[in-house]
């Protein structure tokens, strides 16, 4: 039985109509469908961030049928089959069907192909093969992709090895499409390959190493998955310097439980060495941006003292001292530093007898962790969590934890 998403709204905006129409009038009724993430992710009812179209037509052919209906045609990675297509200023990856002719691990030699299934067999998983038609039924060459989707299940399309191969970032990638997208067991094969690869991860592009990470980091549940990378070595060969993972583990503790909030930024500098000087050499290796990096060596100062016990007088100059998103990145990462069940999986946390001493308790001179918030309107209203007037108990207006 064909099976099939529906014409969802993203399919039918007048930008999406425009650049099928203009793909479909050079090459005929079906020549180009979505593919990857748009359909994945509409299979799954979760939010469509971009919208990718694969296609028979080569580039040049691409190209010309877009500029004939007026529509922009970008040439962002043409010797890989990929056009971008700009209509009313909405991007659209245009990739031409293509089989690999040789591949470094870094950069592939491509040919073209007008063959389906072929360009299926050199995608990463089987959940980002599945393509749709315009009007949302469902093409799945594997033969598997919509069943794994939907069991949570990341499975390289046919041999493990020879995929990462292709591209030796693939090794991040699953365990990024596992933190957010898996359930259960993860697949043995692939992280069996992932382990015995992992030494290709040294001396690749930090820049899109990186990205993987932010990504990952950025998931609602990264615990598990950084875990196994952990386990596997993946993660010594990108991050030798990450001693551990337990601050980690209290942060995404605190921010699922009590913030509700995925800041993948923060996340990352549970994992780089705390102090100022070791963080800025971690972040010219990783190569990240200026931005993050001054974010990380903000958040690894040791002055002002920041203490469990500071008055709202004493938070607030201290936030003039560093600012507040400094300031509040110090508080977290000193209340992930003190957290005891963070790396328990939520459904043992619900559980565990221990979770209810284990929380921040009233005692004097502690605010309760839920308080945290960022305050910019300074001085006009309270850093952290109190709700008197400046000059009321004194001890009280920072977080808990047992932090000093």
């Amino acid at each position: 039985m064909t099976e099939t998403i529906g014409q969802r709204p993203w399919m039918t905006t007048p930008q999406a109509v425009a650049v099928l129409d203009a793909l479909e009038a050079k090459g005929g009724p079906g020549c180009a469908r979505f593919v990857g993430g748009c359909v994945r992710n509409t299979l799954l009812n979760r939010p469509i961030d971009d919208i990718d179209i694969a296609t028979t037509l080569t580039p040049d052919e691409a190209t010309a049928a877009l500029e004939a209906a007026g529509l922009k045609a970008v040439p962002t990675g043409v010797e890989h089959g990929t056009i971008t297509a700009v209509a009313d200023g909405a991007p659209f990856e245009v990739t031409t069907l293509r089989r690999d002719v040789s591949t470094d691990g870094r950069r592939a030699v491509v040919a073209f192909s007008l063959d389906w299934a072929e360009d299926a067999q050199r995608r990463d998983f089987t959940l980002n093969a599945i393509y749709a038609d315009r009007d949302g039924t469902l093409f799945d060459p594997t033969g598997q992709g919509i069943a794994d989707a939907r069991a949570g299940r990341i499975i390289f399309v046919g041999d493990a090895m020879t995929r990462i191969r292709e591209d030796y970032l693939r090794i991040l990638r699953f365990f990024r499409f596992l933190a957010w997208y898996g359930k259960g067991e993860p697949d043995a094969k692939a992280l069996a390959a992932c382990k015995a690869l992992r030494d290709t991860l040294s001396g690749r592009p930090a820049e899109r190493t990186i990205k993987e990470l932010l990504k990952l980091l950025s998931a609602e549940e990264p615990r598990p998955a950084m875990t196994l990378m952990r386990e596997t070595g993946v993660l010594g060969k990108i991050m030798p310097f990450c001693k551990d993972l337990d601050q980690f583990n209290g942060l995404v503790e605190i921010e699922t439980s009590q913030l509700f909030e995925n800041d993948a930024v923060l996340r990352l500098a549970t994992l780089v060495p705390d102090d100022q000087v070791s963080v800025a050499k971690a972040a010219e290796s990783l190569r990240l941006s200026n931005d993050i990096r001054d974010r990380l060596v903000a958040a690894m100062g040791k002055t002002p003292r920041i203490a469990s016990w500071m008055s709202p007088r004493e938070s607030r100059r201290a936030v003039y001292q560093v600012g507040v998103r400094a300031f509040t990145d110090r508080v977290k990462l000193a209340w992930a530093g003190s957290r005891r069940t963070a790396a328990l999986p939520p459904d043992r946390r619900r559980r565990d007898p221990r979770r209810r001493a284990q929380r921040p308790h009233g005692r004097r001179g502690a605010a309760r962790g839920r308080g945290l918030v960022d305050r910019p309107r300074l001085p006009g209203r309270q850093v952290l969590g109190h709700r008197e007037a400046e000059g009321g108990r004194p001890g009280h207006g920072l977080l808990s934890g047992g932090f000093k």
